[in-house]
């Protein structure tokens, strides 16, 4: 098929023509069907390799909290998105009976990061704040579905010479992530952004969950300090 009957085939209304409803319906639910698949495929393969990476991750981060640490979050773009929910599952849990724990957004202060994005660039907007804020036994999450963004790359440099705990949530290869030597990445080895992100959000529930878990028996004296 030539692109020009390509293109008829996808737009005929542009060529005076009507759709065929049915023929259409019919992809789109074939397309429903493998984009489903393929989520599922995707979360079974990536929790298979890594369950046992999943559970580290999740004893670095209560072992962040057990001493008082807190755990910092970062990301570009929809991975933004991901990191205020990540703060706001530990500092608002809505299960019964789970202490809030301290959790920063370093992606929410837009004062802050539009000072330092015009002042010294975009790739400071993390390591600025980490700079500021981090302290050695604090734990530091960053997503991005390509593993190569540079304000994040930067921050967990940084944040490894401060002495913070680093995880890293990434996709396809892993990126410049997966060779700067965070304490855990995560890697969800597909090209599809959509799938990566799906799958990340999965991660940092369970991780949320275990991470509670873990500190079971400490909750009392958790809940102590925070009630003070």
């Amino acid at each position: 098929m030539s692109n020009d009957e390509g293109l008829r085939e996808l737009y005929p209304f542009l060529h005076g023509r009507k759709a065929d409803t049915q023929a259409l319906n019919a992809a789109l639910v074939e397309s429903v069907r493998q984009k489903a698949r393929h989520h599922q495929d995707v979360f079974e393969a990536f929790f298979a390799k890594n369950g046992h990476a999943v559970v580290d991750a999740a004893r670095t981060i209560a072992d962040v909290y057990r001493h008082d640490g807190r755990l910092f979050s970062m990301g570009n773009g929809g991975s933004s998105c991901d990191a205020a929910h990540v703060a706001v599952e530990f500092l608002h849990p809505i299960t019964a009976g789970r202490p809030a724990l301290t959790a920063i957004d370093l992606t929410c202060d837009s004062t802050m990061m539009t000072a330092i994005g015009n002042d010294v660039g975009f790739d400071h907007i993390f390591v600025r704040q980490i700079i500021a804020q981090g302290r050695p036994g604090d734990g530091l999450i960053g997503i991005s579905t390509s593993g190569n963004s540079a304000n994040l790359v930067k921050a967990f440099r940084k944040a490894k010479e401060i002495g913070l705990r680093t995880i890293g949530l990434a996709g396809n290869t892993g990126g410049e992530m997966a060779r700067i030597g965070l304490d855990h990445c995560l890697i969800v080895e597909t090209d599809s952004i959509h799938r990566v992100q799906e799958c990340h959000v999965a991660i940092y529930h369970i991780l949320w969950d275990l991470v509670h878990t873990l500190l079971a028996d400490e909750r009392g004296n958790l809940q102590i300090r925070a009630a003070g």
